[in-house]
């Protein structure tokens, strides 16, 4: 019997039973090497008719016209250009207009997505798998996702490990309320599989700990190696393993929280993750202090915490990078109103677990992933800033709060 490949089997089946038509979208930062990635899979003898839709935030898409001047495709039908916007916001419903003319036009195999260096995934994904209100084509029934890829410049990271400087050197507008490195760790956190590109510019045993923080990012992806964007069309081509709820929950700082790995590091080629959990609330100075100060070998950090006279909002951190960001993330259930809690409880038992007499669910539970780095330092520092017995009795309304006025609520400690 013949040999079947993904894509051969992806024909005869899209052919004869006219199923929806999978799509795999690509992310990663300026520079990791999409485009190539693209251009190498589309020129690739797999025998898969394919779409492409391209973007870029620049008014002149310059991804687009490489692809145009590298690959066999030509005409409006195959290629699509989306401009001066991001297909996660601002230019969401014409990607869907654009993507069901596509479809009412001619018929073809696959649809391949570059999307540009900023775009959040997860906005991406919705568009595709429910669609978009201000959009009238429905994707849904048409197109179905089939694999979230990021590819990731491994000299970019092996870089900001030596050095301390950002994982991505790619510039957002002022307005946008997001940094870089967080939108590239969103793109990790939430993808099928990783692409780690331009491996020839890096040693081998930097490959093997950046491999290893990448797997402590996102447990669940698989991790594939290439050098020059030369790619397996099959690593990201009809693998079936986009799952919008395991992709959402699948983040590795997720993934530490509900196993508690509280103080038991695990470590390998010196990469470590851990989680603190104290009830006590931090003095609202000093923790604003250590997280202006987070050593540069922490390469993410997520949760909440507890800041004394906020008693009715749960803060969040968000450390990506050399970016650091804290600020409101929720409502502690202990200020609703007793009916309502019940209802919290009623959904979602487990959350009694953590409750605590007087305290209700306030408390703090932080994630932290690093690299060559002492843990026991950093919860030493942690804990110095969590009040005293003697702070437990103060009026915590006279602390400063460096999170106010209220209409600047968000202290962003990016260096």
């Amino acid at each position: 019997m013949a040999n079947i490949n993904n894509t051969d089997l992806l024909i005869h089946n899209r052919r004869m039973t006219d199923d929806p038509i999978p799509v795999t979208v690509l992310s990663g930062s300026l520079g990791a090497g999409k485009t190539t990635i693209l251009n190498h899979v589309l020129t690739a003898d797999h025998g898969l008719d394919v779409a492409v839709v391209v973007n870029d935030m620049g008014e002149v898409n310059v991804d687009a016209e490489h692809v145009t001047q590298q690959s066999d495709l030509g005409g409006e039908e195959e290629i699509i250009e989306l401009s001066n916007g991001c297909i996660c916001c601002r230019l969401r419903g014409d990607m869907l207009d654009e993507v069901g003319r596509l479809a009412d036009r001619r018929e073809f195999d696959y649809l391949l997505v570059e999307s540009s260096g900023i775009s959040e995934p997860i906005p991406v994904a919705q568009t595709f798998a429910m669609g978009f209100e201000d959009a009238e084509f429905d994707p849904t029934g048409t197109y179905e996702l089939d694999t979230m890829v990021t590819v990731v410049n491994a000299h970019s990271f092996w870089e900001s490990f030596d050095s301390g400087v950002a994982l991505t050197e790619q510039e957002l507008e002022d307005q946008s309320g997001r940094v870089p490195e967080e939108v590239l760790l969103d793109q990790i956190e939430f993808c099928d599989v990783l692409l780690v590109n331009k491996c020839d510019l890096v040693p081998d045993d930097a490959l093997a700990e950046i491999e290893t923080v990448l797997e402590r990012l996102q447990p669940r992806a698989e991790i594939v190696r290439t050098e020059f964007g030369n790619i397996d069309p099959d690593e990201i081509l009809g693998t079936g393993t986009f799952d919008f709820q395991r992709a959402q929950n699948s983040a590795g700082w997720k993934h530490e929280l509900q196993h508690d790995h509280h103080h038991d590091p695990q470590e390998e080629h010196g990469v470590t993750s851990f989680v603190y959990q104290r009830r006590r609330p931090f003095h609202p100075e000093r923790i604003a202090a250590l997280l202006s100060d987070m050593p540069d070998e922490i390469v993410r950090a997520k949760g909440f915490f507890w800041s004394a006279g906020r008693e009715d909002v749960a803060m969040g951190v968000d450390k990506a990078g050399t970016s650091v960001r804290a600020g409101p993330a929720g409502t502690w259930l202990a200020t609703l109103p007793k009916a309502e809690r019940e209802q919290y409880f009623a959904a979602r038992p487990g959350l009694k677990d953590d409750w605590h007499e007087e305290y209700g669910d306030r408390m703090t539970r932080l994630v932290f992933i690093a690299r060559e780095f002492d843990e026991d330092g950093l919860i030493d520092r942690l804990d110095d800033c969590v009040l005293t017995d003697a702070e437990m009795d103060d009026n915590w309304s006279r602390y400063s709060d460096p999170f106010e006025p209220e209409d600047r609520r968000e202290l962003a400690l990016s260096r």
